[in-house]
């Protein structure tokens, strides 16, 4: 019972958050899906309905990537942000707009976030 009421808090919280964000091509959402089997980012343009890029960290190496003090899945993370950074570049997206997906600011979700800025995208 308690997991149900978890899963709807976290559904509210993502509805608010998706209602003030908005992508579009020139500057897509990126929207980071937190499992607990992996982490998962894409672009999306929301004026088209569109996924412009997409990885997610069962084909993130981890081993040979400097993660800097971060361990596990927080790293793992991190590289998937980069990841998606590097192919926003190929794309010629510069900006984004984060959408945290109802979860906290923090963890996997931060990584993201700063993989992303480290690899060149812009909040």
């Amino acid at each position: 019972m308690k997991l149900v009421n978890k899963q709807k808090r976290r559904a509210r919280r993502q509805q608010r958050v998706r209602a003030r964000v908005f992508g579009t091509a020139a500057k897509p959402r990126l929207n980071v899906f937190r499992g607990s089997l992996g982490t998962y980012a894409q672009l999306v343009d929301d004026s088209a309905g569109k996924t412009l890029a997409a990885v997610h960290s069962k084909k993130v190496e981890v081993k040979k990537a400097d993660v800097g003090e971060r361990k596990a899945k927080v790293a793992t993370a991190y590289l998937v942000g980069k990841i998606l950074a590097e192919k926003a570049k190929a794309l010629g997206i510069i900006k984004a707009v984060f959408d945290r997906g109802g979860y906290k600011y923090h963890g996997r979700v931060a990584a993201v976030a700063e993989g992303a800025r480290d690899g060149g995208l812009e909040f």
